[in-house]
């Protein structure tokens, strides 16, 4: 067991790619965690198959270094807006911050955010200027950039004094300054040591530890995952277990594990300052307080900032069921999310057993989305509605998350962005155009307006542009906005698809099917020129006869269809269509709209 003195607490916090794992990485290598044989592979941390495949980190993730005789706890955070809970949770458990920018980009929207969130706690970052080695990196700007930055955000002349240094996570060096040699990450292990204070307590105190994350083991139940703040603790060990409503709960720790590179360790026993996971208190969630039966403390709760949208998730009743998807039952997946709500808790799942729906709602499309994708690939099969925003009544007056959205566009595509944003009840809060023709839009938004417009901007940028957004506020509700402009295509019979049929619908709009995919009744197959729907029949074949045989059919060129990912189908649907999501298709189809729904597209 590590002396307190001897153990520096820190988390890597930045925005989306300015390369947190990848310079976890390089530190990692370079402690000698792993055998000389050992296979490694990119982006260690990034142990989920969705964080690999979209090359974003989804989930915080624990890990320690040796360093001389000092041991590093780090935490690997997202640097998407939608995974904040994330980082919010980990912020108490770390006495500092590793502020990764991008030495060529500067600061960017979610650097704001996670900066924000850790000036406010207290903490004084360390500012690590990554991707020096690039040809247009410019960290002498961006360092004065960031000061600003901190300035900007009410830092105190303590946190404005932070110390820096620059680096590059995918060569692996780190320098204190930019003559130095480019040699190995030893500037920045000497930094952390030397910038970071070491964890308060005293090991001969009782044992007091505030559940920060919750995991979910399904041999021994929940654990709680947090830093130890006073005394220590041992396997087997009575520990009195303290909810938020004050119900104290006895318990024994059943198991105590640690992190050590890329593993988790289990140890008989831990001490103030390490970051450890505790199993055998089957209630635990985050905020609670478990302490030593000999002094009972109550910390108080960690606040996570609320879901702003929603989805419903119902059993797929299409005719298609089953084809793919092992659970199609709305028990089956009534127990999965039960699963999931007992580990994640920045998902608020709302489950009513009287109803034939359960309501999941997160901080963006792509938080849910990264739930739906996972259910799929579990073998689930269900329907998912389109996203509503969540309303909340602040003195009577109906209220709406707002968000404040970052745009970089090259200059001549301008007009659109802003013309179709104001469209959507956007308010432009800044314009700034730089010498290489790249203007920078800030735009207060309704997040309603926000939905189905991402597909639309790298249309109209030519996949040049640049969007983000973070939530501001709940705001008095901002009136209607106009949805979809284009109506849908809509199949009339169920058959397969065929090349003479699409060559004639071409004409209508864009089709979503190729010849030979199935099609059912009510499916969405393509998207229409006009405003409104349209029923269509793509299985219907040419009519032969004996004077126009098959063999004087004339050569026909389709154009290749559209095919939509689970986050932009989630994007495109209205208020009367579903999205269904089996393990091997994801499709679209009409629904009939009850009388709720009615009202509130306002369509009744």
């Amino acid at each position: 067991m590590y002396s307190p003195k001897k153990i520096r607490n820190i988390a890597i916090i930045a925005h989306i790619d300015h390369g947190k794992t990848t310079l976890l990485d390089s530190l990692l290598k370079q402690s000698n965690v792993f055998r000389d044989n050992q296979a490694t592979s990119e982006r260690m941390m990034d142990s989920f198959d969705q964080e690999k495949e979209r090359g974003i980190t989804i989930f915080a993730k624990h890990t320690s270094v040796h360093f001389e005789d000092y041991k590093i706890n780090i935490i690997d955070t997202p640097g998407h807006a939608d995974f904040s809970g994330e980082v919010e949770r980990i912020l108490g458990m770390v006495n500092c911050v590793l502020l990764l920018v991008d030495a060529q980009e500067g600061p960017m929207p979610q650097t704001r955010f996670v900066l924000s969130k850790s000036l406010k706690m207290g903490l004084k970052p360390i500012v690590v200027l990554n991707k020096i080695d690039r040809p247009h990196a410019t960290p002498d700007t961006v360092l004065d950039t960031t000061f600003d930055l901190f300035s900007e955000l009410g830092a105190t002349d303590e946190q404005l004094d932070f110390r820096y240094c620059y680096a590059s996570g995918l060569s692996g060096f780190a320098i204190a300054h930019m003559g130095d040699e480019h040699k190995d990450m030893r500037p920045l292990f000497e930094l952390i040591v030397s910038a970071v204070d070491a964890p308060q307590g005293s090991l001969d105190e009782p044992f007091l530890m505030q559940a920060a994350t919750i995991t979910y083991d399904d041999y021994v139940g929940r654990q709680a995952c947090g830093r130890i703040l006073e005394g220590c603790v041992k396997k087997g060990q009575t520990v009195i277990h303290c909810d938020a409503a004050g119900k104290e709960t006895r318990c024994a720790i059943t198991r105590i594990e640690g992190y050590l590179g890329l593993e988790k360790v289990e140890m008989d026993e831990a001490g103030v300052g390490d970051i450890v996971c505790l199993s055998g208190i089957p209630e635990v969630t985050i905020g609670d307080t478990i302490c030593d039966p000999k002094k009972i403390v109550r910390l108080p709760p960690i606040k996570l900032d609320e879901p702003t949208i929603s989805v419903d998730i119902t059993v797929n009743n299409s005719p298609f069921v089953g084809r793919s998807g092992k659970h199609v039952t709305m028990n089956k997946i009534r127990e999965r999310l039960g699963k999931e709500k007992r580990g994640n808790i920045s998902l608020r799942i709302d489950d009513d057993a009287d109803q034939d729906k359960i309501t999941v709602a997160g901080r963006g499309e792509l938080h849910l989305s990264v739930l739906i994708e996972t259910m799929r690939r579990e073998g689930y099969e269900f329907s998912v509605s389109k996203p509503q925003v969540i309303i909340k009544e602040i003195n009577g007056v109906k209220n709406e998350p707002l968000e404040r959205v970052h745009i970089e566009v090259p200059e001549e595509f301008n007009g659109n962005v802003i013309e179709e944003l104001s469209r959507r009840r956007g308010e432009m809060q800044h314009l700034d155009t730089n010498e290489h023709g790249i203007t920078r839009l800030e735009f207060l938004m309704p997040t309603r307006g926000l939905m189905g417009y991402r597909n639309d901007f790298l249309t109209v940028t030519r996949g040049l542009g640049i969007l983000t957004s973070l939530f501001e506020e709940f705001a008095p509700w901002r009136g209607t906005i106009a949805g979809r402009t284009r109506g849908v295509l809509i199949s009339i019979c169920a058959g397969k698809t065929n090349g003479y049929a699409c060559f004639n619908l071409q004409d209508r709009g864009v089709l979503f099917t190729s010849p030979g995919d199935e099609v059912y009744e009510g499916m969405i197959v393509g998207e229409n020129s006009r405003e409104n729907d349209l029923i269509v029949n793509v299985i219907k074949g040419k009519q032969l006869t004996n004077v126009r045989a098959s063999g004087t059919d004339e050569n026909i060129i389709l154009i290749p269809p559209r095919r939509f990912t689970l986050e932009q189908s989630i994007d495109y649907i209205q208020d009367d269509e579903l999205i269904e999501v089996t393990p091997a298709t994801i499709r679209m189809r009409k629904r009939f709209l009850t009388e709720a729904d009615r009202k509130r597209s306002g369509k009744g």
